[in-house]
């Protein structure tokens, strides 16, 4: 079982914390993408990124100097370098040495730019979503340069993912789970209308997110079953709205 999470747009060198360990699979491929973007003018990077001035030349100068491969730049574990809502939540800076090996081996991070993360894969910041319009050779965009590739990589490694990505990442593989045998779950919090549907809060729900990935370390949840049981945050699972392939959370209303 694996869990599919997105990134964060805001992102550091997380000095003083743990060592990377590995290169991320497609290091290669994101070489290619860190050449086309440095092709890019200043005015059409910022197209791309659609930042204001400050950030987009923090990022026009971060590709201008980048090494993915950690030659010329530092590197930090791919987990710890990500600053969102999420990732607070997760909190893997407090994480005991079982729960990060638990992350190590259930958690991969989809990215735009690297494809696909395993916690402790040594990245440098960068700024690339994955519904980016970014041209790089045969493809007009970031989800046509992934193709299938980023399931087919998953489907080496589990045959169940747990989907707590965003639409705009769960896009680069849901569609192409089933056909590749892949189970894939996903989950969903928020609060109930009186119509049944669900509201989800982004900022809610981004926590909620990094609140399971943490309770499912602490507890070594095992199998796509399990995760029923979870109930963080104010937060129970509602059997009938749920079904197999969607499974929701209700927040409890303070």
């Amino acid at each position: 079982m694996k869990f599919i999470v997105a990134p964060a747009k805001k992102m550091n060198v997380a000095d003083d914390v743990f060592a990377w360990k590995d290169l991320p699979r497609f290091v290669s491929r994101a070489e290619e993408l860190m050449h086309a973007i440095r092709e890019l003018s200043y005015d059409e990077a910022q197209k791309l990124w659609k930042t204001s001035d400050a950030l987009t030349s923090l990022n026009y100068d971060r590709f201008r100097t980048m090494d993915v491969r950690g030659k010329a730049c530092a590197l930090s574990p791919a987990v710890f370098s990500y600053e969102g809502i999420q990732y607070q939540h997760l909190a893997p800076c407090v994480m005991e040495e079982s729960q990060l090996a638990y992350v190590q081996e259930h958690l991969r991070i989809l990215s735009g730019f690297y494809g696909i993360l395993r916690p402790f894969d040594g990245v440098v910041p960068y700024r690339l979503e994955m519904q980016a319009k970014l041209s790089v050779g045969d493809s007009s965009d970031v989800y046509g340069f992934w193709g299938d590739e980023l399931a087919r990589a998953l489907a080496e490694e589990t045959d169940s993912l747990v989907n707590l990505a965003s639409v705009e990442y769960a896009k680069a593989v849901l569609p192409y789970a089933g056909s590749l045998g892949v189970k894939a779950v996903t989950c969903l919090f928020g609060r109930v209308r009186e119509d049944g549907s669900l509201l989800q809060r982004a900022t809610a729900a981004k926590a909620a997110r990094g609140s399971m990935v943490r309770w499912c370390a602490e507890n070594e949840i095992a199998t796509l079953g399990d995760l029923r049981a979870f109930d963080v945050a104010g937060y129970r699972y509602r059997p009938d709205l749920s079904d197999e392939n969607t499974f929701i959370f209700e927040e409890s209303r303070r």
